[in-house]
């Protein structure tokens, strides 16, 4: 029996595999639809998903769906820092983390400098939900503001 392109993609469509297995398959089986679908089932080539066997990128648009989540979270999350109730900065998370990488160093100087001078930093969410790392940073400012409040005492004794 011949074998036509309509019967490979009828059996291709059902069974995600490739031309030459569904080929392959229906030689076996004498161009039998449903015998070639028990040979690749035994064969155990018959591929989940919808992803054919020449279609290597399921596990790069999972990955790609991951990441875009996570941007997504970060451009709702947004770092603020204020002093006496009044936003000195409000940018995204995203941002945040792009200028953490390019310019570490800097980062570090203005958080120290922030909790020196008595600024709140917090991370607020999508809903106006607090972080739990506000309390980390609560903890910080008292601690800082604690030494800052004993080395200016120490230098008025002086």
């Amino acid at each position: 029996m011949s074998i036509n392109l309509e019967q490979i993609d009828e059996l291709r469509k059902r069974a995600n595999v490739s031309y030459e297995d569904a080929k392959n398959a229906l030689d076996q089986s004498d161009g039998n639809l449903i015998e070639a679908l028990v040979y690749l089932e035994k064969q155990n080539k018959i591929k989940p998903d919808g992803k054919s066997s020449s279609d290597n990128t399921f596990c790069g648009d999972k990955l790609f769906e991951k990441v875009k989540k996570i941007i997504k979270k970060c451009n709702e999350t947004k770092l603020i820092i204020t002093k006496n109730d009044v936003v000195i900065l409000n940018i995204c998370i995203t941002l945040v983390i792009l200028i953490t990488v390019v310019a570490a160093p800097v980062v570090i100087v203005a958080l120290i400098l922030a909790f020196a001078t008595n600024h709140k930093i917090r991370i607020r969410k999508k809903n106006d939900e607090d972080s739990e790392v506000n309390k980390v940073f609560d903890k910080i400012s008292v601690v800082v503001n604690k030494v800052a409040t004993k080395i200016t005492d120490e230098m008025k004794t002086e």
